[in-house]
């Protein structure tokens, strides 16, 4: 910028020349539309530099990880975003859409709002979901893939048709950063809750309940979680993250998902370290439970009263568990021509243990035995908005994580009769499909998934016992609870109507789904092979903005 002009005086006394002033003011008026140019000049350059300030700060936003800006989109109908490889303190380097809602970058939420130096935005949709299934399993939402009825009894021949709402969602995320740390706290929630008996007669006022609630810590490359998160096991879609939009738990509309997933959302402690762009490397722990099934296990007779309320079978709370279950998690995330790749592998360590008395002793006597399982699963966009999935899990003791359709365990007696022993119950499962969005608007998907369990069975030798009876899971004559395999292939679309940063989306979406159920053993020679049922499952939802 020119300096300041000064106008300058004649002395005291003096005349001035006409033409000199004149020569003055023409010099001035030229000083002056000089200095007016440069005015403007510079008033472009700060523009300019106003609009790159700002994108640059738009850019920093949308390159947030998927974990620190804390996505609550609900996995299934937009959750098909994949997140480039994250770098090594959790950012990511751009998002690859694949799903009905995803943007191209992460714009803040127009709900968005601060409180001192805290970000809080809420989120959440509305969901209306007629659910119509041709045999009756006893579960008003969820399907209990556990329980389809043979058509040998009166439930395999009711049809179950019925509205709910009660899958509406809303969730808040706080986020703020200490120095070093950056800090997200996560709550979400629905209407799943248990409800009271007589839910359905008049008021319909189901229960809200706590899906997921956490907190998640960052430091360079260092995360620490804790809370009530999805488990491990569930596999994810990108890195180790736990939110909503990260988690593969399938596009279905059902709200118990897809038979051959393995899943939790429990209480537990992460942590993880991001050595580069790629890898994540995690060790967590978990809530634990020794599950023995949905009523499907039998114990030795004598030991029956003593070990029954030390085994959850579902009906209570309040089960003693050794130690906390252990779970190691290792993801990689990478980038081939443009097209997001997913790798993970988990492993699982759970304990058991049971206490009884020797039979005519007084003292007590424990058992201890631990079970082992591990999964694997990948994510990959093999060719522009296709995707292929695929998770296979394995243990002998992790039933309960395929939606507790078989035990962990069982409790055998010894040949002698006089004690029992611990024995993990083999269960493996899994899932291969495809998502395609096959135009902005429109994806369609499919899946194919099933859970296997292993029989684990003994002669009744215990006190009491009656002649050739049979304990444990899966054993001659016992009951079609006891599944050997269940299977589920599925059929799905999505379709948006309409979407806007500033106003949410509403999508419409369907599910159509077979599945099959086999039990070790058959009641009686006229009893069914297998259960059957056909399910489908429209749903309209309204996503907030």
């Amino acid at each position: 910028m020119s300096g300041l002009i000064v106008a300058q005086t004649n002395a005291p006394g003096t005349t001035s020349d006409p033409s000199n002033v004149a020569d003055e003011l023409k010099q001035l008026r030229e000083q002056m539309a000089q200095q007016q140019k440069q005015l403007a000049d510079q008033q472009k350059e700060l523009d300019k530099l106003r609009k790159q300030v700002g994108s640059d700060a738009q850019t920093a936003s949308a390159a947030k990880s998927d974990s620190s800006s804390g996505d609550s989109r609900d996995g299934r109908f937009v959750n098909a975003s994949l997140t480039a490889p994250a770098s090594a303190n959790g950012a990511a380097a751009k998002t690859v859409s694949t799903g009905n809602l995803q943007e191209t970058e992460r714009k803040e939420s127009p709900l968005s709002f601060r409180i001192g130096g805290a970000e809080f935005t809420p989120g959440g949709f509305l969901e209306f979901t007629e659910i119509f299934r041709t045999t009756n399993t006893g579960s008003p939402s969820g399907t209990n893939f556990f329980s389809i009825p043979f058509s040998n009894g009166p439930t395999g021949h009711l049809t179950d048709n019925h509205f709910s709402a009660a899958n509406s969602r809303i969730s808040l995320k706080a986020n703020e950063k200490f120095g070093k740390l950056d800090v997200t706290g996560y709550v979400e929630a629905d209407f799943l809750g248990n409800d009271a008996a007589n839910a359905n007669v008049t008021s319909n006022s189901h229960t809200f309940r706590e899906r997921l609630y956490f907190v998640d810590v960052k430091r360079d490359k260092f995360e620490f979680l804790a809370g009530q998160m999805w488990g491990w096991l569930t596999p994810n879609r990108v890195g180790l993250s736990p939110y909503p939009s990260d988690v593969f738990n399938s596009l279905d509309v059902d709200y118990n998902y897809q038979v051959g997933l393995p899943w939790t959302r429990q209480t537990g402690v992460r942590f993880i370290y991001h050595p580069n762009d790629h890898w994540a490397l995690g060790f967590g722990l978990e809530n634990p439970d020794q599950f023995g099934g949905q009523g499907s296990t039998t114990f030795p007779t004598a030991f029956g009263p003593v070990l029954g309320p030390q085994i959850d079978s579902a009906n209570g709370t309040g089960i003693p568990n050794l130690h906390p279950d252990i779970l190691p998690k290792i993801a990689y995330d990478t980038d081939m021509n443009g097209k997001h790749f997913h790798a993970e592998a988990t492993g699982l360590v759970s304990g058991f243990k049971v206490t009884n008395q020797l039979t005519g002793q007084t003292a007590f006597t424990t058992h201890t035995k631990e079970g082992f399982g591990g999964a694997a699963a990948i994510n990959y966009e093999a060719f522009k908005n296709f995707h292929v999935v695929a998770n296979a899990f394995w243990s002998d003791g992790g039933g309960r994580y395929l939606f507790g359709a078989g035990p962990d365990l069982v409790v055998l007696p010894t040949a002698a009769g006089n004690d029992v022993f611990i024995s993990p119950v083999h269960a493996s499962s899994g899932i291969f499909g495809f998502e395609y969005q096959m135009t902005p608007k429109s994806m369609l998907y499919s899946y194919y998934g099933g859970d296997y369990f292993g029989r684990n069975f003994a002669l009744d030798t215990s006190a009491g016992a009656k002649p050739k009876t049979f304990v444990g899971y899966g054993g001659p004559g016992s009951a079609n609870s006891n599944n050997r395999s269940i299977q589920e292939p599925t059929l799905g679309w999505i379709q948006t109507f309409w979407k806007s940063p500033q106003h949410g989306a509403l999508v419409f979406a369907i599910q159509g789904s077979y599945l099959t159920r086999s039990p070790w053993a058959l009641a009686n020679a006229l009893q069914p092979k297998n259960a059957h049922l056909v399910e489908i499952l429209p749903d309209l939802r309204f996503y907030l903005p």
